[in-house]
């Protein structure tokens, strides 16, 4: 079954990637799978491929050459999700930070009407777990500030964990999207919120991951925090060429 699409991001996974890879097919919905892995020596990359040995027909990999960004990620995975027919396109991290489980709750928010489903931390308080105070304080007066300065009314402007309409993929000029780092996600719900698309936020509790190492460092942050006011103000002088 062609309906559902979760792209994963990949380096360095090998402690998640099969755990991940089952838990999702292991959910009543049926949902594909298209890891894009940006060359990680830890092997991450071939644990996929045994995989792929037992789930032949819903498991898919992109094999990139070195980290390019989590944009750029996302993007390849767009692309390819599109041309091979998906109509519900699923952002979603490796670690467990999110619950496959909140996968079908993304799923029915869009089956029942939304264009954009966000797994969202701060739509009622703050569902995050096993963070810092420092980094919840970060993550969260972030959402805020790029609600402030785009005046989108979303709750969890950051967030990565999302499901798309094929029709909102296929509306945004994806070989356009400048930020590749977290602010990725910033501009991609700014350029659908901008296309009047309903967007719908579903409640979940983000979970810090238990193996691994983060993948967050100062320059994300920095090309997410002046990425907003740049990619705002180019929005106002001119909305069509920002859309083009």
């Amino acid at each position: 079954m062609k309906e559902n699409i979760v792209i994963i991001p990949t380096y360095n996974e090998k402690e998640n990637i099969e755990d991940i890879i089952r838990t999702v097919f292991s959910l009543s919905t049926p949902f594909n799978i298209l890891i894009v892995d940006d060359g990680s020596p830890d092997g991450t990359a071939q644990i996929v491929k045994n995989l792929q040995l037992e789930f032949t027909e819903n498991l898919f990999i992109i094999e990139r050459a070195g980290k390019q960004g989590l944009g750029t990620a996302y993007i390849a995975g767009f692309k390819w999700s599109l041309v091979n027919g998906f109509d519900y396109i699923y952002e979603m991290d490796a670690d467990f930070s999110h619950n496959p489980k909140d996968l079908e709750n993304l799923y029915q928010a869009c089956k029942n009407g939304s264009d954009v489903a966000i797994g969202s931390r701060y739509k009622s308080g703050v569902n995050v777990v096993n963070w810092p105070m420092s980094r919840i304080l970060l993550s969260y007066c972030a959402s805020k500030y790029v609600r402030f300065v785009t005046r989108m009314n979303i709750n969890d402007t950051t967030a990565g964990f999302v499901c798309y309409s094929r029709k909102v993929l296929e509306s945004i000029n994806l070989n356009r999207i400048k930020m590749t780092g977290y602010g990725f996600q910033i501009e991609m719900k700014f350029k659908a919120w901008i296309l009047k698309y309903k967007i719908e936020e579903v409640n979940i509790i983000f979970t810090d991951r238990q193996k691994g190492k983060s993948k967050m460092s100062g320059g994300i942050i920095g090309e997410a925090f002046f990425g907003v006011m740049k990619m705002k103000i180019k929005s106002k002088l001119s909305k069509k060429n920002f859309l083009k």
